[in-house]
């Protein structure tokens, strides 16, 4: 059993309140309150409740029930594989690890069909081997662990850091020179599905980028993360005004001849977790991006 211990900001209900805070629904939360998962200062809580500043919640999340996760005979484009991990070429509009709605077709169900059990289970069941993700809509590159020992020893570098992850983008209006976004992100406040860059429940997130070229109404960007946040690219842009182009969640719709958002992993970078030897992957743009591209350009 998990258990999440949070400060009360005070101010609203508490089942409004554990929802602003973590990634539970208001309705999860409601639902854990009345179990009697939830308590106030150690006390039995009511979902009516309005706790003070500084009061403490703490919350005993029940085991997840457990999901069948079936290997799927799907093919996957595998740029290098060795007995400790393997780096993927994500096509885009497919989904990295099974969720509600998705327990099928994911780069998960892929991957198990092609590794067998020789996955990390460091994520667990619902996710084995992922180190970090793309979203269903971005393309490109993806590393994957084969056992807990580079499981831990690639996530270390991304916490460090040391990761290289750069991508391509197209974003909507002109961005006039190279820069950062240094902003922290969070969960959206009454949209849960959605980040945003805020000072509250957030952790600190830090986006480089470089023009590579200008077209009427839109930039082609390179962009390197060097923190690795839930949709940070996409938050990032859209903030500073540039969201990217057909991001549908951030930005301004799609232009017709787009779907989906215009979002490429292009390079992967790390230090072999067993040999200690640096590597580093490269994909080219898909069709879908340099058609965008011509598009554009035309």
């Amino acid at each position: 059993m998990e258990t999440i211990e949070l400060i009360s900001q005070g101010g609203a209900r508490l089942d409004k309140l554990i929802a602003d805070m973590t990634e539970l629904s208001r309705s999860a939360a409601a639902r854990l309150i009345e179990d009697g998962a939830v308590t106030v200062d150690g006390k039995p809580a009511n979902k009516k409740d309005t706790p003070k500043a500084g009061a403490v919640i703490v919350i005993d999340l029940p085991e997840p029930q457990s999901v069948d996760i079936l290997p799927e005979n799907i093919q996957i484009e595998i740029v290098y594989e060795d007995d400790d991990l393997l780096v993927v070429n994500k096509p885009k509009g497919m989904v990295v690890h099974p969720a509600a709605g998705h327990y099928s077709g994911t780069l998960v169900n892929a991957l198990m069909f092609h590794c067998g059990d020789s996955l990390s289970g460091i994520n667990g069941e619902i996710r084995p081997g992922i180190v970090h993700r793309i979203d269903k809509d971005t393309s490109g590159l993806l590393m994957v662990a084969k056992n807990d020992f580079a499981h831990i020893g690639l996530s270390e570098q991304i916490k460090d850091h040391s990761f290289t992850r750069e991508y391509e983008a197209v974003v909507c209006g002109a961005v006039k020179e190279d820069g950062t976004v240094n902003a922290p992100i969070g969960r959206h406040k009454t949209d849960r599905k959605r980040m945003c860059v805020t000072l509250e429940n957030s952790r600190e997130a830090v986006t480089h980028y470089s023009v590579l070229r200008r077209y009427a109404g839109y930039t082609h960007l390179r962009v390197r993360l060097e923190t690795g946040r839930t949709h940070q690219i996409r938050v990032h842009m859209a903030y500073k005004g540039n969201p990217v182009a057909g991001d549908e969640v951030y930005g301004n719709g799609k232009p017709k001849w787009l779907n989906g958002q215009c979002l490429h992993a292009k390079k992967l970078g790390f230090v072999h977790p067993r040999t200690g030897e640096y590597m580093e992957f490269e994909s080219e743009l898909p069709e879908y991006f340099t058609k965008f591209l011509k598009t554009i350009e035309d």
